[in-house]
């Protein structure tokens, strides 16, 4: 009876991965931090895995090779998206271009299913332009 409750409260509350939407702190991007991504995995409840195309990636909290244990293929210079609350829809495969911005999100929420990403994190906010 217990493990009926907890799948029942899993599946209400688990599977809604949705997110309050509040505005983001202010942060002023760096603008010497400019560099272009992809957006290797789109994981449910924002467990995004980011992979960096371009820049200097010395500037950086990357992992350099990382194994994803769901299907075994290795990725290269990626990085777990810290900045959640912030981040817009881009689609798996969608490249972009982002700076760092030094100030973690705060204030929304985002459910805690759990799907592998990189040790590595990054606070990022994306760019309607390209990196000068």
């Amino acid at each position: 009876m217990r493990l009926l409750f907890a799948l029942l409260l899993f599946l209400m509350f688990g599977l809604s991965c949705h997110r309050n939407m509040v505005p983001a702190p202010a942060a002023v991007a760096l603008a010497s931090n400019c560099f272009k991504a992809r957006m290797e995995i789109k994981g449910m409840c924002m467990n995004y895995v980011i992979k960096v195309l371009d820049g200097d990636i010395s500037k950086l909290n990357l992992e350099r090779e990382w194994k994803d244990e769901t299907d075994g293929k290795v990725y290269s210079n990626v990085f777990a998206l810290g900045s959640r609350c912030s981040f817009p829809d881009i689609a798996e495969g969608g490249e972009f271009f982002f700076s760092l911005t030094g100030v973690e999100d705060a204030g929304c929420n985002v459910c805690l299913a759990y799907r592998p990403v990189p040790a590595a994190k990054n606070n990022i906010v994306v760019s309607k332009t390209a990196c000068p």
